[in-house]
């Protein structure tokens, strides 16, 4: 259970929502199957596989929203409904108007539905209701927004917001780059993407490759800017760090993992043995991540 990305949204510290008052919201939209005419279902799962929604371990909190979709390609109903078109039109002597054409496209839809496959995906998020922290595991924003949107649907108040930093991260990552070094903790990978602010958006990517020879900082002068750059915090965790400030291709290195399979050999499940290890080094590496951004934004 080792999450690969982390969109990050602060909640009130202490969050005073409690875990089973979570469990009973949740219960209220749990996920259930696509019907035979539905294009998309959205529910709550549990994370663990067992009866409970909310996965909880030392006051650390995992939920889970699943999403089932019908695929079925507007390629595929346009190409079914022009044979049916042909049909009409050889019957009735003339091509079908715009507006009978449309409930043509309807009724195709509603036929192929029911045969259509199916797609299904699940995102976690790692709720710390003391520190105030709600973390969502997502390549995106928007694949974030649908977990947080699901949220919203079933607490009366959600006072959620993103991780606001006094330094972006492109200022950050410009100056650890132009020094050659980050601060302390933390160390520059082989990876990294600059890009111009021109209209062009002329992009440079490095893929394993040594940063510290006389390029970067040439495409530096010459106005480029980082948009992400790889990094490893303690020599534990590795990651992504883009222009918005997520944090993608998180990856626990191998101490971490050999970590959590000892505890999970001493008698712990493997599931727990993971997510305790995952946030015990989550809840290190948060702190110093926001310092190294300058610290949290101060909202008044």
């Amino acid at each position: 259970m080792w999450f690969k990305n982390l969109q990050l949204y602060r909640l009130p510290a202490p969050w005073p929502m409690t875990l089973e008052a979570l469990e009973e919201r949740l219960a209220k939209k749990p996920f259930v199957r696509c019907g035979s005419q539905d294009m998309q279902s959205t529910g709550w799962v549990s994370p663990n596989g067992s009866d409970v929604l909310v996965f909880g371990n030392h006051g650390q909190w995992l939920v889970a929203l699943r999403t089932e979709q019908k695929l079925l390609p507007s390629s595929v109903v346009k190409q079914v409904a022009n044979d049916r078109a042909e049909e009409i039109e050889a019957q009735q002597g003339y091509k079908p108007g715009r507006k009978q054409m449309k409930e043509i496209k309807e009724a195709v839809t509603q036929e192929l539905l029911p045969r259509a496959f199916t797609r299904r995906r699940t995102t976690f998020a790692w709720i710390d209701p003391k520190n105030g922290w709600l973390i969502v595991d997502a390549g995106s924003p928007a694949k974030a927004d649908e977990l947080i949107e699901a949220l919203h649907d079933v607490l009366d108040e959600l006072p959620l917001r993103l991780l606001d930093t006094e330094r972006s991260p492109t200022s950050v990552m410009t100056e650890w780059l132009t020094a050659n070094e980050a601060v302390p903790n933390f160390t520059i990978d082989r990876d990294c993407e600059l890009r111009a602010t021109t209209d062009e958006k002329a992009a440079v990517r490095y893929a394993r490759h040594p940063l510290d020879g006389k390029e970067i900082p040439e495409h530096l002068a010459a106005g480029k800017v980082p948009t992400r750059l790889a990094l490893t915090f303690d020599d534990r965790v590795s990651f992504v760090l883009t222009e918005r400030g997520e944090v993608k291709r998180l990856a626990f290195l191998d101490l971490v993992q050999e970590e959590a399979e000892k505890a999970a050999a001493q008698g712990d499940e493997q599931f727990e043995a993971d997510f305790a290890l995952m946030t015990a080094e989550l809840e290190r590496f948060l702190p110093e991540f926001v310092a190294a951004l300058g610290g949290e934004r101060v909202r008044v």
